[in-house]
């Protein structure tokens, strides 16, 4: 095989190379498109066709050359792969993209406008990128926001549907108390609703400082003009749809870390749903079930296994998340002198990384949210194993204050004897001994036996659980309305 061939081989390689064969959590045509190599070199060509139309604006490029520019800045006329090859010479990829830029706006400039006075002008490539990943992060960002709002939309119904569906609250891997789904719901929704607004908030700044951050090129360039490099930097993020800076933040690198300690929390919160779906969903518990799709949850060797992908695929999403955002503190960190030594460029696989799990696992946890299968009736089973015992808090508070000490012992440790005694029988037993236990040591003339029997009714001690899901749905109304998809789609 010649050289030619194999180069073009792995162009065709380098293509496909983030296609996500191996993190299926966020292999999807939506998640390509925005975050993919592709994404990354239109949101290059973005900043530079859109500071060649600040420019113009401003009367420091020549009329008409910002068209050129746009025109040259379609993705498609680009070998990203090669693009790629050659970013190892420089070091980053907007050096060997503006070579190629500059060569295409020649080529169009047919009516010789001087286009290329517009291209890069005063900017340097940290300017740039810099630029882009944040244009990049905000289309991300809003995608995310979409499937995020769909999947707290799901669980505040959820919450409301089930507000009294008695199930039963487990600490530590026990059973502790009587719970509601309905709480357990709205808890869900509260993780996600309060890390969906702090990404909600975030901004996306855009970057102009120059090769070390002074504006010197921009200075030189204004000279004479009404224009000021701060202008121009405020017109950018216009033109753009970020947000504006006051000041070069290329070695400050709190927009990276803000934006990736927001992903990291949307994250989390999804994978704690992922976490309690996966534990509720196995067949001894079988308190819930995920959305059946056709082709699913198969297994190759088993056919009668349903598995829950989209909490499988959720979870693995989140326990990458941490790492990814640790990684983006410590470049921060080490952004030594004006252009750091390497911390940058570990920043740019880890940030866009971590759009791409964020945007894939909100998708598929929407889908689980808005299909989840729910069935009260082995929840109450499963509420049920304890018996009385899970109502032990509960008789002590109301009970204890009502008996005599008895052999040195205080009403609440007469009571703690009784269910010390009760753990020592078969779970099948324990049901009827407690009764008997209790009955020995509390007789009917201080609780009688229709007050016992509302003590160990579990609807009976269930707390504020209604009233906390209630405020806490009411703490974010913004995430308890129908949205729209990424498409624009009406959900919910």
């Amino acid at each position: 095989m010649t050289h030619a061939a194999a180069l073009g081989d792995l162009r065709a390689f380098a293509e496909e190379a983030d296609a996500g064969l191996l993190t299926p959590v966020s292999a999807s045509p939506l998640v390509a498109a925005l975050t993919g190599d592709r994404a990354v070199l239109a949101a290059i060509l973005a900043v530079e066709a859109g500071w060649a139309a600040v420019l113009q604006r401003a009367g420091l490029a020549p009329a008409g050359s910002a068209a050129v520019v746009a025109s040259a800045a379609e993705a498609g006329r680009y070998d990203l792969a090669g693009i790629a090859l050659r970013a190892q010479g420089g070091g980053n990829p907007v050096i060997p993209l503006l070579a190629d830029l500059r060569k295409n706006v020649a080529a169009l400039d047919a009516a010789g406008v001087g286009a290329a006075k517009a291209v890069h002008t005063s900017l340097t490539s940290q300017d740039v990128l810099d630029t882009a990943l944040m244009l990049l992060a905000r289309n991300t960002v809003h995608a995310v926001l979409a499937d995020l709002k769909g999947t707290t939309t799901a669980l505040a119904h959820l919450a409301g549907q089930h507000a009294d569906t008695l199930c039963v609250g487990r600490s530590l891997t026990q059973h502790s108390l009587p719970y509601t789904f309905g709480l357990r719901a709205a808890q869900w929704f509260q993780g996600v609703a309060a890390a969906g607004r702090q990404l909600e908030n975030l901004e996306f700044p855009v970057q102009f400082g120059g090769a070390a951050g002074t504006l010197a090129a921009g200075t030189v360039l204004t000279d004479g003009s009404d224009a000021t490099p701060f202008t121009l930097a405020d017109a950018l993020a216009a033109q753009l749809g970020l947000a504006p800076a006051a000041a070069p933040w290329h070695t400050n690198r709190l927009a990276i870390t803000s934006l990736g300690h927001a992903l990291a929390s949307v994250l989390d919160a999804f994978g704690k749903i992922a976490a309690d779906v996966l534990f509720l969903s196995r067949p001894e518990v079988a308190e819930l079930a995920e959305p059946r799709a056709a082709g699913r949850g198969v297994s190759s060797a088993m056919p009668q296994k349903q598995n829950p992908v989209l909490s499988v695929l959720v979870r693995s999403a989140a326990l990458q998340a941490p790492q990814l955002a640790a990684q983006l503190h410590v470049a921060a960190a080490n952004f030594n002198d004006e252009r750091p030594d390497g911390a940058w460029h570990t920043e740019w696989p880890a940030l866009r990384q971590l759009l791409a799990l964020a945007l894939g696992a909100a998708g598929h946890l929407r889908e689980l949210a808005e299909g989840l299968r729910v069935f009260p009736d082995a929840m109450r089973r499963n509420l049920d194993l304890s018996g009385p015992l899970l109502l032990a808090e509960g008789v002590s508070a109301a009970v204890a204050p009502l008996l005599e000490e008895r052999d040195g012992l205080s009403g609440k440790q007469q009571l703690q004897d009784v269910v010390d005694q009760t753990l020592q029988a078969p779970p099948p037993e324990q049901a009827a001994t407690y009764r008997k236990l209790f009955r020995d040591a509390v007789p009917a003339a201080v609780v009688p036996d229709a007050r016992l029997e509302e003590l160990l009714d579990p609807a009976s001690y269930l707390g504020q659980a209604a009233e906390i899901a209630r405020r806490v749905l009411a703490a974010f109304p913004e995430f308890t309305s129908p949205t729209t998809d990424a498409n624009g789609a009406s959900r919910g």
